[in-house]
């Protein structure tokens, strides 16, 4: 969409100021300079909005500029008037009468923005951890919205609908994705409720893609979170996620979003968040497609509307337990099969050893003190683990349990947590010496086990008992087993 004929003269100020033509999207125009960026609203009316009037234009960049200072310090920098001066030219700031409005923000290399880091295979492990904790960090910041979360999800089902009916995808699909949406939405509406009443509807980002993620001071930030309307970002946290994990499956593959839904619930707690995802992935899904009909690419928007359908058709979940001596690679192994297992993005990981440091305020990879790991502390951890466990399989989400299970009443919870979902336990073993070299090559791992753990715990070596005995010194042939054993 072109920049209205009445802009014209602004954005050929802005131009003159940054040096090159703008980037457009269908609501904004925004011009790159060498150190600074100006984002000029288009005085446009959609479906969704409406920018003609002088004071929405003011207000919504206002509002950009009190969204995003918290998440991104000195990224946003003000709100600036493009006035008319005596002589009838145009300039920012100063006397005159105010003809439009811009957001002034200092400029970020582009190669610094999450869509360019995916697209030339840049978001590593260490890149997606730290998008997940990035995440859970603003999400965390949020205080708890009112409203109908349930009535608005109906609304955005029904928006969405006409905007796919409006863009043109084909009537037939888009009519039936409704019903299996709203079929959805009525079957967790009791789900959404608690979830509203426990505080997990906040007022999030909104639009929260790779390409509104960027590295700002060394770590991952959210930025550009939707302004214009409060009711499309007034949402259930797992909804706001959703569309991150939606964005890194297509661009990079299952196991990426898997990773940051497996990082995020390891710094919140929120596994419950599994149960609505199905419906959330979708219409994040059907949003992009209708976006990319209207915009002239046919095939994404196919590709889009394809994985809005699969989403709501999920794969039946199950339970895997896997525990083993220190070193025996339970959590690289957990790592590789969770994409595989259950609906998108795959299987939650749920790591004892993440839920001790979570329990202590602590990042996963921060050593704790001898004082975690009392008996009484690892009583708490395994029981939190075990009710984690159930209410993610009782959602109908994977899981894989990943803990040592040496002791028989930890095996007996976890199967116990799994209730009618289908469970097998599995235990890793390899000789003492392979062990010995994993344990002391670990660096930036959650285990804080060293050798003399290791060593202690094999003194107390419990074995398989009845559960499954893998052997775990060649890592492709143990999760070639695991794929073997995964419960039906």
């Amino acid at each position: 969409m072109a920049i209205p004929a009445e802009q014209a003269p602004t954005a050929a100020l802005l131009r003159g100021l940054a040096g090159a033509a703008p980037i457009e999207t269908h609501i904004s125009a925004v011009f790159v300079g060498a150190d600074t960026v100006w984002k000029l609203r288009k005085a446009v009316r959609l479906t969704f909005l409406d920018f003609t009037p002088l004071a929405e234009r003011e207000r919504t960049a206002r509002r950009e500029l009190a969204l995003n200072a918290a998440a991104a310090p000195g990224m946003y920098r003000d709100v600036v008037p493009v006035v008319r001066r005596p002589d009838g030219g145009l300039a920012l700031g100063g006397e005159g009468e105010v003809v439009d409005w811009v957001l002034r923000m200092a400029r970020v290399p582009e190669a610094n923005f999450l869509d360019a880091i995916a697209a030339r295979g840049g978001l590593d492990g260490r890149m997606l951890d730290a998008l997940g904790d990035a995440v859970a960090a603003y999400h965390a910041a949020l205080p708890p919205a009112a409203g109908d979360a349930v009535a608005a999800m109906a609304g955005f089902i029904a928006g969405n609908r006409d905007s796919a009916l409006s863009a043109g995808l084909d009537p037939a699909r888009v009519r039936a994705w409704e019903a299996a949406a709203r079929a959805a939405l009525a079957g967790r509406a009791g789900w959404l409720r608690a979830r509203q009443a426990a505080g997990f509807v906040r007022r999030c980002h909104g639009d929260l893609h790779l390409g509104n993620l960027c590295l700002w001071q060394g770590r991952p930030a959210p930025f550009d979170a939707l302004e214009f309307d409060e009711a499309l970002a007034t949402i259930d946290t797992g909804y706001d996620l959703a569309f991150l994990l939606m964005d890194l499956e297509r661009r990079t593959g299952r196991p990426a979003a898997n990773q940051v839904l497996n990082r995020y619930v390891a710094r919140t707690a929120d596994a419950g968040l599994v149960g609505g995802l199905p419906l959330y992935l979708s219409l994040r899904a059907m949003v992009r497609a209708h976006v990319e009909a209207r915009s002239g690419r046919p095939r994404a928007a196919a590709d889009y509307l394809d994985r809005a359908e699969a989403a709501l058709r999920p794969a039946p979940a199950c339970v895997l337990a896997i525990g083993g001596l220190p070193g025996t690679g339970k959590s690289t192994l957990a790592r590789a099969l969770a994409p595989e297992l259950g609906p998108a993005p795959g299987a939650l990981v749920l790591r004892s050893d993440e839920i001790r440091k979570r329990r202590h305020g602590a990042a996963p990879e921060t050593r704790l003190p001898p004082a975690a790991y009392t008996p009484e502390a690892s009583r708490v951890v395994f029981a939190e683990l075990a009710r984690l466990v159930g209410e993610a399989a009782g959602l109908g989400h994977a899981v894989i349990a990943d803990a040592t299970f040496m002791d028989p009443a930890h095996r007996a919870a976890v199967a116990a947590a799994a209730g009618s979902t289908p469970f097998r336990g599995v235990w890793l073993q390899a000789p003492l010496a392979v062990l010995e070299a994993r344990v002391a090559a670990r660096v930036g791992d959650a285990s804080d086990a060293d050798l003399a753990v290791l060593r202690r715990a094999a003194a107390a070596d419990p074995g398989a008992g009845d559960w499954l005995a893998v052997e775990a010194a060649d890592g492709a042939a143990a999760l070639a087993a695991l794929r073997r054993a995964v419960p039906a």
